[in-house]
């Protein structure tokens, strides 16, 4: 992230305060300063996050999302556009609860670190897929938690508002469950080291597979990724494939549902026999869920 910020202090951030302190007869912000810090952050991370969620949703859902989905049951009138206004709403309070975990790197109190061969080259490697197990176990465990009946209605069930996504659902969050399931990739970098340039790649990875595993399109049938499929089998059936990337602790854990052929084969998941089904099934999983509740 200082290397981003690096680039946007000398060709941005720079003129931009400096304009600001001759307009207001002070002296510009340095660059080190934690108001400045925090607001350029904040501008960054905020046109970062909206421009690759439009971006990736938007030629995700024009170019792979099957739009014959939307006529499911369950599909919502104006989802499309509701997903898009709840993500608007809760990126920007998204950003700012993230802005501290930023503002720690920047001062080298993670474990980021520059020199390609500080750790060997085969240990570059060896932290993505780190990263991947450790971020995918973490949001394991915060979302099935969330799933909990106390804590489900507080935070989570807004996104399950959306049963039949789109990939705009992607980060239709309330804001405080969006939050949520992004600490461990910040945690991450404080737990062991990763390369600048691995953790950039790795931050862009995890954005455009949020979009994948909700873009309704099923590429394979894999058991172990957890994919659109998978991911689509949870927004139906609420408790089951909680994991982010794999079915690997859903399985040791007893939550894996694996997802019906159904789902894989377009004509036969956009059949009305297929859809009513499983707008049953959901009915039934709701009800289940109301129950669980009142007995707690």
């Amino acid at each position: 992230m200082d290397l981003a910020m690096e680039y946007l202090d000398t060709y941005v951030f720079d003129n931009v305060y400096n304009k600001a302190a001759a307009l207001t007869a002070t002296e510009p912000l340095p660059r080190d300063n934690l108001v400045r810090q925090s607001l350029s952050l904040f501008v960054f991370i905020y046109s970062y996050i909206v421009a690759f969620y439009l971006g990736t949703a938007g030629l995700s859902y024009r170019f792979i999302y099957d739009k014959k989905q939307e006529q499911h049951p369950k599909f919502l009138p104006r989802q499309r556009l509701m997903e898009i206004a709840c993500a608007s709403r809760a990126l920007p309070l998204i950003t700012v609860m993230t802005i501290p975990w930023i503002l720690a790197e920047l001062h080298d109190y993670s474990l980021v670190y520059k020199e390609w061969n500080k750790y060997g080259y085969p240990y570059l490697l060896l932290s993505a897929a780190m990263f991947i197990l450790f971020t995918d176990f973490c949001i394991y465990w915060i979302h099935r938690i969330e799933h909990h009946p106390l804590v489900y209605a507080k935070c989570h069930k807004l996104h399950h508002k959306w049963i039949v996504c789109t990939p705009y659902a992607s980060h239709a969050f309330h804001p405080v469950d969006g939050y949520l399931q992004s600490l461990p990739y910040h945690l991450a970098v404080f737990i062991f080291p990763i390369h600048e340039y691995v953790y950039l790649v790795l931050f862009a990875f995890v954005s455009v597979w949020s979009v994948m595993i909700h873009d309704g399109e099923y590429v394979a049938n894999n058991p172990v990724i957890n994919g659109a499929a998978h991911h689509t089998v949870h927004h139906l059936y609420f408790n089951y494939n909680y994991g982010q990337f794999t079915t690997l602790f859903d399985r040791v854990f007893g939550t894996y549902r694996k997802p019906t052929m159904e789902i894989y084969d377009r004509s036969r998941r956009n059949s009305k026999t297929v859809q009513d089904s499983q707008a049953k099934d959901v009915d039934s999983a709701l009800t289940t869920m109301e129950h669980s509740k009142k007995t707690q």
